[in-house]
């Protein structure tokens, strides 16, 4: 097949995206596809008159794929690197390449990859592509809306309160919440933007910038528990993974550096009966948000009570071969590059077929 790797955009996790495209592009490269990895954002600006030999061009565009940085990346640098003064989130030729493949390997992570937005522009303009509808993306991007749904659907999540530009300044009290409370954007992942407060310095200073980023944050209430993900493939979830980090939480450093954390698969420190119990919520929250193809639910447990919480639900999870969602498809039987091809399988079963 000829596949067009989207991966890298105008995202806070760009980092973590191309790394994911480069794992994936590789992958299916070595399997035989005509596999090429293209950034969203920058685009091609230089390529060949037969926009076709792009497919075959040595190196499958590889050289973009980068290691993912402690910092988050530098958006507006990035911007300003673009030659043009375009407004738009596609970049050169992206459009043109992706119609000429035979299917779009989603490797977005955040921002417009994941909120929906590419997914509605691809399904008008009649272009294939891997993972989660446009409107599963959308609803799961929000972590407002999501725990609303949740809520509705019976699908166990913390009590918790999504906060409008205009009630910023309120005290913690006035809200409903006494300390510790967790607070984060209402979009994005990668724990980007999580703030883990216990003093009303720390409160007002986590409002302070979360409004720099969004004008709407989510505040919970902190709970010391035991991380899990999740993964859900074609409906029917995966063997659990324990995230341990090395020291604090699960935040952005953790998740992506050398020895931020030990990842445990299948987990072993919940038992046969609460295990399932998880796995039943993943799949619960799956079907709520009206997913398709993959996800990855995150929960954790408390170490107190044992209750367990569905935090939120990631469309376009990491796919590298050592991110949480490969990890739990190795252990259900599945080889990184035998996983990627049935999310193409399973993508065009979704709504090609």
């Amino acid at each position: 097949m000829n596949i067009i790797v989207l991966a890298g955009g105008y995202s806070n996790e760009r980092d973590v995206s191309l790394s994911s495209g480069g794992s994936i592009c590789k992958a299916l490269r070595e399997r035989g596809h005509n596999a090429y990895l293209l950034d969203a954002f920058l685009g091609l600006p230089t390529a060949p008159d037969n926009l076709e030999e792009v497919f075959t061009l040595p190196g499958g565009g590889l050289e973009i794929a980068s290691c993912i940085q402690v910092t988050e990346p530098d958006l507006e640098a990035l911007k300003a690197s673009r030659p043009g003064d375009s407004a738009s989130y596609l970049g050169p030729n992206v459009l043109e390449l992706c119609r000429m493949a035979d299917i779009t390997f989603m490797a977005l992570h955040g921002g417009f990859g994941e909120n929906g937005k590419i997914q509605a522009t691809f399904d008008t303009l009649g272009i294939r592509y891997t993972g989660p509808n446009s409107l599963g993306c959308a609803l799961s991007m929000n972590k407002g809306v999501t725990k609303e749904i949740f809520q509705m659907q019976g699908v166990p999540t913390p009590v918790g309160l999504h906060v409008p530009h205009s009630q910023k300044d309120l005290p913690l009290s006035d809200l409903g919440f006494s300390l510790p409370v967790v607070v984060k954007p209402c979009s994005g992942g990668s724990s980007l933007g999580v703030h883990i407060v216990h003093t009303d310095e720390e409160y007002r200073e986590a409002m302070r910038q979360s409004f720099l980023k969004e004008d709407e944050v989510v505040i919970e209430p902190f709970i010391n528990g035991r991380e899990y993900a999740c993964g859900i493939f074609d409906g029917k979830a995966l063997p659990l993974v324990e995230i341990v980090p090395s020291d604090g939480f699960f935040d952005y450093a953790h998740k992506y550096q050398q020895g931020g954390a030990s990842e445990i698969c299948p987990a072993t420190s919940v038992d046969a009966k609460t295990t399932a119990m998880i796995q039943e919520a993943g799949e619960k929250a799956y079907k709520a948000l009206r997913l398709d193809v993959y996800a990855r639910a995150d929960f954790i447990v408390d170490k107190e009570t044992e209750e367990f919480y569905c935090l939120e639900v990631n469309s376009l999870p990491g796919m590298t071969s050592a991110s949480l969602l490969p990890k739990a498809a190795k252990a259900a039987g599945y080889e990184y590059g035998e996983f990627c091809e049935l999310i193409i399988q399973k993508s065009l079963e979704a709504r090609y077929q």
